[in-house]
């Protein structure tokens, strides 16, 4: 029924707003998007411990929040922010309190896998859902045989080009709405698959790749998916061939980032280590900077500062099994070994798993 009915509703009403957007707001057509950073790397390898790092760099950084990848428009943002203020002032925040009520009762199950919220930076990719273009419908549907929001790179040229060029509009309604002088910061997983066409649509874009022992990220995300699609009562025997393709679409994961870039030399990059990340986000987060060309503010200095004082050691208690999903730490060490041997992962002790961090 939502693929019959309510995407086509919305994805109509998305298109009209998408049109008077331009008209509305004529600045539009002047904001460009410059210098935007992509995170990428393999899900549960922290990147979304990264991603809100960075975001916290609120004058340099704009972000979609995950409310705002279901209003891709820049009008409709317009018009939630203003009935948000009115809200707040003639209400005093009634219908942000329902709201977050209807927040725990959807998030709140699962936030021990993944930490979520309405108002927190999220996957942009979910600007592409109505557009029947975003990964999330794979959450929805256990069809990866089927369906591949993934390997955008091989897709035909017309069809990639098309994709990316829609991807591009809604970034600019955003810097539009943030501050047409920030920088787009992404975080995206799936964007893995993605990289060359990132760099043709964003020519001066900057690359952070996040990396973390295959043996605690491969079953955490599988588990992560089962979990999802055991919520809507799809039955095992249904997820087994999309649970075998993702844990064979892990090694490109892993692998095709550093593939893509040695591609385009000439676009600045980012190698960010979870553990590094997890124990040291401070000095983590200035080899990034360094790396990309930027400079922290004492603002932003202060920041990081704080979030070193809190840092911890990385989770080191085994959730998920290997074997619960067929997996063998014997193939994934062979398969991926160039990477074992440069993050050195036979020293790490006993596999961890990320709860939080994804």
């Amino acid at each position: 029924m939502s693929l019959l009915l309510v995407v086509p509703i919305v994805a109509t009403f998305h298109a009209l707003c998408f049109f008077l957007d331009p008209i509305l707001f004529p600045r539009l057509r002047h904001v460009e998007v410059r210098t935007p950073v992509f995170i990428v790397g393999h899900a549960r390898s922290g990147t979304t411990l990264l991603h809100r790092l960075l975001s916290k760099d609120a004058d340099r950084f704009s972000a979609f929040l995950l409310y705002e990848l279901f209003f891709p428009s820049l009008l409709q943002k317009k018009a939630i922010r203003f009935f948000a203020a009115c809200d707040r002032r003639y209400l005093g925040g009634a219908l942000e309190k329902r709201v977050q009520a209807w927040e725990e009762r959807k998030f709140g199950r699962t936030r021990h896998l993944h930490a979520m919220s309405l108002t927190e930076p999220e996957e942009d990719d979910g600007v592409l859902t109505y557009s029947c273009a975003s990964g999330s419908w794979i959450v929805r549907l256990p069809y990866l045989g089927e369906l591949d929001f993934y390997h955008v790179d091989s897709r035909p040229e017309r069809d990639r080009r098309r994709l990316m060029r829609f991807y591009k509009e809604c970034v600019r309604r955003q810097l539009y709405l943030n501050g047409p002088e920030k920088i787009h910061l992404s975080k995206n997983p799936l964007f893995c698959g993605r990289i060359a066409s990132l760099i043709e649509t964003f020519p001066d874009a900057r690359i952070v790749v996040a990396f973390r022992n295959p043996y605690q990220t491969i079953p955490s995300l599988l588990k992560l998916m089962q979990v999802a699609w055991r919520m809507r009562n799809w039955g095992d025997a249904e997820m087994q061939d999309s649970l075998r393709i993702l844990a064979e679409q892990s090694y490109h994961t892993y692998a095709y980032p550093l593939e893509a870039l040695a591609r385009h030399p000439q676009t600045p990059r980012a190698i960010v280590d979870y553990r590094n990340l997890v124990a040291e986000p401070k000095q983590t987060i200035e080899r990034l900077y360094a790396e990309l060309g930027f400079a922290a503010t004492p603002e932003y200095q202060a920041l990081l500062e704080a979030e070193q004082r809190s840092a911890r050691r990385p989770e080191t208690s085994k959730a998920y099994s290997l074997a619960e999903f067929g997996l063998r730490e014997d193939e994934i060490r062979t398969r991926l070994a160039d990477l074992f041997d440069r993050f050195r992962w036979d020293d790490d002790a006993q596999p961890a798993v990320a709860r939080e961090e994804s």
